[in-house]
């Protein structure tokens, strides 16, 4: 089934719904919506030129400039979430993202699906797109839990510390909430697919006339890629993080 641009237009306008719901309980959204539901378009819109484009050449440069390009956006997202930032949170963001959803791609093209070029835009892109978004909420829930923690438990890790603990030691019971923290979405999700939602990729393949089955598997798949990106995402950034807030003589420094 192909959909017109009447068809997009008829969607939009379910919006309107929203926007009545919340001028009616005066909910103070409707400025919101509009703004989203514009950048919404313009994004999606603007990013299927440069994907139509980008499928058609095959260069393998492009494709990772485009990668590269995602996540860099991804870890500025992520980092304007946290409320309290410290100096390289940006670089420890993206180090951590880049590490994670990099390694994890790589394996689904080169040991699951086995695609040639392993750099074919078609695939890649999408699956960066979806371990990448969601490692992105993952690690902004680790660091910003982490960090709130480091503040409110610093009496209790400097004396963890005099008591000849080191950094890791001293925070390990921090750092397993913040990384349970940012796992918890992933495996809330994980829970209830196919009960309570169909994700994305399923459903799409499905109303494309692909094989239920297959689009069950490739699910699956891109559900285990994510929870592996988000767990590595989420490892790596409190790591980072306990790096940042302990100097070399194991004080930390807040």
């Amino acid at each position: 089934m192909i959909l017109s641009l009447v068809d997009v237009g008829i969607s939009a306008s379910l919006v309107l719904i929203a926007i009545f719901i919340s001028q009616y309980l005066k909910l103070g959204l409707t400025k919101t919506l509009l703004m989203a539901a514009v950048r919404t378009m313009v994004q999606l819109s603007l990013i299927g030129l440069i994907l139509a484009w980008i499928f058609a050449r095959e260069a393998w440069y492009e494709v990772l400039s485009i990668l590269s390009i995602m996540t860099l956006i991804a870890a500025i997202a992520a980092k304007n979430r946290i409320k309290k930032p410290y100096r390289g949170l940006l670089t420890d963001t993206l180090l951590a993202l880049s590490l994670a959803t990099f390694g994890v791609t790589l394996v689904a093209m080169l040991l699951i699906l086995q695609i040639k070029p392993w750099y074919s835009p078609q695939y890649i892109i999408p699956i960066l797109g979806l371990v990448l978004g969601n490692s992105l909420t993952a690690i902004s829930l680790t660091t910003g839990r982490l960090i709130d923690h480091l503040h409110e438990q610093q009496g209790q890790i400097r004396t963890l510390l005099t008591l000849s603990a080191t950094p890791y030691e001293a925070c390990h019971r921090t750092i397993i909430t913040a990384i349970n923290a940012g796992m918890m979405p992933t495996i809330n999700s994980m829970m209830v697919v196919g009960l309570v939602s169909l994700p994305g990729m399923m459903t799409g393949q499905i109303l494309a006339g692909a094989d239920p089955t297959q689009a069950v598997r490739y699910q699956i798949i891109t559900m285990f890629l994510i929870c592996a990106g988000s767990a590595i995402s989420c490892t790596l950034s409190a790591l980072l993080v306990i790096r940042r807030f302990f100097d070399k003589q194991m004080r930390l420094v807040i």
